[in-house]
Order: C-alpha cells, then structure tokens, then sequence
C-alpha cells in the first residue's frame, strides 16, 4: 500500500487526483455521520468547493427533505470540524437502483386453511374468491 501511495504522490497529476478523492471521501464520511439513516442509501455527498458542500439525491423527495433539514446538518458538519457554510442539493437520478427484495410473506398452516373455507363460502363469481385462494397459497409447511 504504500508503494501505491509514494507511487500517486510523486506524480503530479496523479497527487492531484489522490488529493480530490481523499477529499471527496473526508466529505463522504462526514455526510454519512450527520445524515438521517432514511436519506444515507439516496444521498452522496459531493465537492467542497468555495466552503460549499454539494450533495446529490437520488430522487426529488430526498432532495426536498434534505433542505429542511439544512440547517442542523450544516451545524452539524460544523461542529465535526467541516469548514462549510452551505449546502446545495442537486437531484441525480441513478440510472438503475437496486430495489431491496422483498421477503415472501408466509402463512401459518391454520391461517391458509382458514381463508380456503372463508374462500369456498363466498360467492365463485367474486374477484375476492381469487385473492383468497392466491393468498393461502403462502402456507407454511406443517
């Protein structure tokens, strides 16, 4: 490793880089440590240029929820040490967001049976009839 960071920092193009992104990642771990938990997966922060701190969101709700809530985070990164005196907030869809998977819900063995009686009592010709037999289909086994 420090082979690779001699290697970044005697070239002076490469110590430029190096530099930003070490910078980009100070700003990253701050926003990270200030930010609500609920915004940390559709926010990133970004540059910190002329003591004014860019972060992206990944949809207009975030966006909006963060310029609420500007004013304790800029406190916030203040009292970690951040020499900011704004935020600007810029929407940046993510060309394909992971969708977390969902769990399949399950049945207890009981609950299916009871909801293929409640099923077969009901009228055929009902749409409830087909939801009820999809949904005890999500039995537990015994």
């Amino acid at each position: 490793m420090q082979r690779i960071n001699a290697f970044l920092k005697n070239n002076a193009d490469l110590a430029t880089i190096s530099g930003k992104a070490e910078q980009l990642t100070a700003c990253q771990k701050l926003w990270d440590a200030v930010a609500p938990d609920a915004l940390k997966p559709c926010t990133r922060a970004g540059d910190l240029h002329h003591r004014r701190l860019t972060v992206y969101a990944s949809n207009g709700a975030a966006a909006a929820k963060i310029k609420l809530l500007l004013p304790g985070l800029l406190t916030q990164l203040q009292k970690r040490g951040l020499e900011v005196t704004s935020i600007r907030v810029q929407v940046q869809v993510q060309s394909e967001q992971r969708k977390a998977e969902k769990p399949l819900r399950t049945l207890s063995y009981y609950a299916s049976t009871e909801l293929e009686k409640l099923a077969e009592k009901l009228d055929q010709a009902s749409p409830l009839v087909a939801v009820l037999k999809k949904l005890s289909s999500r039995s537990q086994t015994r």
